[in-house]
């Protein structure tokens, strides 16, 4: 998404202990924000005066949070569950400079997941495993996960995993972007 709307960055993955952030109990909008920051101030404190972006994404059916499957059978386990429910993702970014949080922004989408049948899930896991297992909804919008909802209401960029749009609003208020 960075690439594709012109942002200049560097790939770091962060070092930071998302099971123990997850254990406090905290409701996915407080979580998501949690992890975005401390991954952001993780990679900053490491780089100086850069502008680090940290951003994560959670997913969560009636309460219950999921994180991203282990394997394709734990997938298929998600799916089921989503089967006609309502998804919540929830999607945070935040920017730190010099180990501290300068900004941070949430945002979640509902995704009406259509009833799905076990030999639906199947074909599904045929055409786009082991791609969607790196995504916590088990789905990438721009594939044939689209096919799982029957009404999504949120904003594209946060379903994708990232509230871009604002990101690049607090990028321009900072003078990191032009304005």
């Amino acid at each position: 998404m960075l690439e594709a709307a012109g942002v200049a960055h560097e790939v770091e993955p962060a070092a930071i202990d998302e099971d123990g952030l997850k254990k406090d109990g905290s409701a996915p909008v407080v979580l998501a924000r949690q992890l975005a920051e401390a991954k952001a101030v993780e990679v900053s404190k490491a780089n100086p005066d850069a502008w680090v972006i940290g951003s994560d994404s959670i997913a969560s059916v009636g309460g219950r949070m999921f994180d991203k499957p282990r394997d394709r059978n734990e997938a298929a386990m998600h799916l089921r569950v989503f089967s006609g429910q309502v998804l919540t993702l929830t999607s945070a970014v935040a920017l730190a400079r010099d180990g501290s949080v300068e900004w941070s922004h949430c945002e979640e989408a509902r995704l009406n997941v259509r009833p799905l049948s076990e030999e639906y899930i199947a074909s599904y896991f045929d055409a786009e495993w082991p791609e969607v297992g790196h995504c916590v909804g088990v789905f990438r919008m721009e594939g044939r996960g689209i096919q799982l909802f029957d009404r999504v209401d949120g904003d594209h960029f946060t379903i994708l995993g990232m509230p871009l749009i604002p990101l690049l609003g607090a990028l321009r208020e900072r003078g990191i972007m032009m304005s």
